[in-house]
């Protein structure tokens, strides 16, 4: 008994020994692409300027235009705001692990980039979810939406969008940072909460139902703003005239796109993280994790872009003219 008692106090020792060497973690998916380094490299470095390019662009346009300063388009800046973010948590250390040969990454920065990625996911999701709201006011109540939609709303629902992921995901992150991990290697390209969770010495049941309360909750509260929302839409557009069936899928099919393309990606990162799907081809378990965190930042400004070309020459003539009021352009979303 003393013999079991003293093996199990040396390992636990050992366990604390193995926790406080952990000060830099190794990403072990990277593939060895020693010739193709400079090309790769590239393609990511073009791939980021474009989000960067795209994203600030359209901030730009609408900051810069009154005649957007409207509910739509200020949901809009914040969602195009939560792309860079987004974008700035992964792309610099891809860079950076691109062009090095030991791919690894220092423990707080790996817990900076958690943090920033599942906030980001969080952040997008709440966007797309008061984004079907405000469509739902504009399309359901076209009278009383300036009145439902007021600035102090706006501030309202742009700062829900925001400050819950914050404090959920921050609460998830120094739950991660208080494990004792008994590893350093992580499976992926970049850093993930369950990919680190899975290098605790013991079982981190309280990390894991945190993470799915709030993850449950941030799911199931943006999915019922989406649906009844859209239930609403879809049924006035049956009983409504052509006229509100055309502007109601001009306005929501760049939403749904959008939300569409954002839930395959975070369904794949959810499902590959939870569940062994060692089965499939190791490229696709490797990249499709971070599909979400590259092709939606790209994606969305492009989509919200093409529905926004009289903005675009508006920004053009405003330069021209030195003069914000002589655009004269309208809001496409009202």
């Amino acid at each position: 008994m003393v013999l079991v008692h003293q093996s199990s106090w040396w390992l636990l020792k050992e366990m604390k020994v193995n926790a406080t060497q952990v000060v830099y973690f190794t990403l072990n998916a990277y593939l060895d692409t020693s010739s193709f380094t400079c090309f790769f490299f590239m393609i990511v470095l073009i791939l980021y300027v474009l989000i960067v390019g795209c994203n600030v662009l359209l901030i730009v346009v609408i900051c810069v235009n009154r005649t957007l300063h409207e509910p739509m388009y200020m949901f809009l800046c914040s969602l195009f705001v939560n792309e860079l973010y987004g974008s700035a948590g992964l792309f610099p250390s891809l860079l950076i692990q691109t062009l090095s040969d030991l791919h690894t990454i220092s423990a707080p920065l790996c817990l900076l980039q958690v943090f920033i990625v599942h906030s980001y996911g969080a952040v997008e999701f709440l966007s797309l979810a008061v984004m079907s709201y405000d469509r739902y006011l504009a399309i359901c109540h076209p009278l009383q939406y300036k009145t439902i939609m007021s600035p102090r709303r706006i501030v309202f629902l742009i700062a829900v969008i925001w400050f819950p992921p914050f404090l959920a995901v921050g609460g998830t992150t120094f739950l991660t940072f208080s494990l004792q991990l008994c590893g350093e290697i992580i499976d992926k390209i970049a850093c993930f909460n369950h990919s680190i969770i899975k290098l605790a010495c013991y079982d981190p049941r309280l990390n894991n139902i945190y993470e799915l309360v709030m993850s449950f909750l941030t799911v199931c509260a943006a999915l019922s703003v989406i649906l009844y929302t859209y239930m609403r839409i879809l049924k006035v557009c049956f009983s409504g005239s052509k006229q509100t069936r055309q502007k109601a899928v001009s306005t929501c099919t760049p939403h749904l796109a959008s939300l569409l393309n954002f839930s395959f990606g975070v369904s794949f990162e959810i499902l590959q993280s939870r569940f062994n799907l060692s089965n499939g081809p190791s490229m696709l378990q490797k990249v499709l994790p971070l599909y979400y965190l590259t092709c939606q930042p790209l994606f969305n400004p492009v989509m919200y872009g093409l529905n926004m070309s009289k903005v675009l020459k508006g920004l053009i003539l405003v330069g021209k003219r030195s003069s914000l009021d002589s655009s004269g352009f309208t809001d496409e979303y009202n």
